[in-house]
């Protein structure tokens, strides 16, 4: 009876190619503005890494107080987005989490081993060893450097995929040196392709850039005096001249995480932590109550605002959009359906039921939203090109259209179009054989 049905609404369809290629245009029009926003907001709001997003926690202090003033003195409960190293090492020395980091971005110039490259730029993470098993990063040769080489401020790196491509031409390198700011480094592992979409461990500086090219152990990258690349922010209070000032002053600048595979892991961390502050309480360094906060992955992203307000807009107008475009589909079936009541006055003296009437017009609904839902992809395809070719090179990494995608602009056009075509099908299902009848 499908079979049946089909064919009825394939040839009901090519009776008036102008108002079905109207329909199509207008369902395909609104499909393609809504997945392309849709397309972008879903991969901003991807989860980076779902299997371990409730156990891994950014971990706050507020070390101004409430009387903080200037730009970026925190949010509405006065925490800063990142700590300062005398709270970092603090916190490292303690080891109260299953795993832990400080760490933060810097550079240095790389100096290939090859006289014909000539030397360049790379960007560093400085962290400690724990940080590779806590993001649970691939590796493609070797591994990370191990906890006593953090404690011995080694000279060991890790380095990506592409760098190893670049420098040492894809072959293994682990154990080989490589020379940053003119000081020797040995290659421990190479990281395979790891690129978490937004770089949900550091969004204060470039949230959807890349990831580092080179990773080395935070301690050595403090006795090295890197200067940090990222966001520096001392409450308008710049503190003692000179490195040694910086590590001394309240200069908030280090990302902090640590993973809690339990929830009583959890609710020990928030009492350690609540305790340290207040143990600085009494030192004398803070002069107010233990304020102290840790967000896992999904509430860090939410808290820091991944997903800017002005995207969660564009995606709410586009789909107004889609709306609006439907209701137009709707009035063109109407119109159509109307313009046939002869002919289905005529199938009801026949004997067809309007349960039969119905279903035909509503399986003709379904083939135009299909129709529609596959020049939607298109035109999507054709708003991702036009976004790449507009924005910044970050961005653009989110437009990729994948299979998710694919699946519910289909789904979402066809069952957008059945529901549209309700009304105009629920019209053609109440004509009146006699009045048609009557009238021929």
């Amino acid at each position: 009876m499908f079979n049946y049905y089909f064919g009825l609404a394939v040839r009901s369809l090519k009776r008036n190619i102008v108002l079905t290629v109207l329909m199509i245009a207008a369902v395909g029009v609104g499909i393609g503005a809504s997945m392309t926003t849709l397309t972008v907001f879903r991969a901003m709001d991807n989860d980076p890494i779902p299997q371990k997003s409730r156990q891994l926690f950014a971990v706050q202090i507020d070390n101004w107080g409430p009387n903080a003033k200037g730009v970026g003195t925190g949010d509405s409960e006065n925490f800063q987005e990142q700590i300062s190293y005398l709270d970092a090492v603090a916190l490292m020395n303690a080891r109260a989490a299953h795993r832990q980091s400080a760490m933060y971005v810097t550079g240095a110039a790389l100096t290939p081993s090859n006289p014909d490259v000539l030397p360049f730029q790379v960007q560093i993470r400085a962290a400690y060893a724990d940080f590779f098993g806590m993001f649970d990063t691939p590796f493609l040769m070797g591994g990370p450097w191990s906890a006593a080489d953090d404690k011995g401020h080694a000279d060991v790196v890790v380095i990506s995929r592409e760098l190893n491509d670049k420098i040492f031409s894809g072959a293994n390198s682990i154990g080989k040196m490589v020379n940053l700011d003119n000081h020797e480094y040995r290659v421990a592992g190479v990281m395979g392709s790891w690129e978490p979409v937004p770089k949900f461990y550091d969004l204060n500086n470039n949230a959807y850039g890349k990831s580092a090219e080179v990773y080395l152990p935070f301690t050595r990258a403090i006795d090295s005096q890197m200067q940090s690349w990222g966001n520096n922010n001392c409450n308008g209070i710049a503190g003692e001249p000179g490195w040694e000032g910086r590590l001394r002053s309240e200069c908030v600048w280090l990302q902090f995480w640590a993973e809690l595979p339990t929830a009583a892991d959890v609710e020990h961390y928030r009492s350690f932590l609540s305790n340290y502050a207040s143990d600085q309480q009494r030192l004398g360094r803070f002069t107010w109550p233990a304020h102290t906060r840790i967000r896992d992955v999904r509430e860090w992203l939410v808290y820091q605002h991944a997903v800017s307000t002005e995207v969660r807009i564009l995606v709410l107008v586009s789909f107004s959009f889609l709306l609006v475009c439907l209701l137009n589909a709707m009035g063109l079936m109407l119109a159509k359906i109307m313009g046939r009541a002869g002919d289905i006055g005529v199938r009801r003296a026949l004997g067809a039921s309007r349960r039969a009437i119905f279903g035909q017009c509503l399986i003709e609904a379904g083939v135009v939203g299909l129709a529609g839902g596959l020049l939607g992809l298109f035109l999507t395809a054709l708003g991702l090109m036009g976004l790449r070719s507009l924005l910044s090179e970050e961005v653009t990494r989110l437009t990729h259209f994948s299979p998710a995608d694919i699946t519910i602009a289909v789904m979402l056009a066809v069952v957008a179009t059945t529901l549209a075509g309700l009304y105009p099908t629920w019209r053609a299902a109440q004509v009146q054989p006699a009045w048609q009848l009557k009238a021929q």
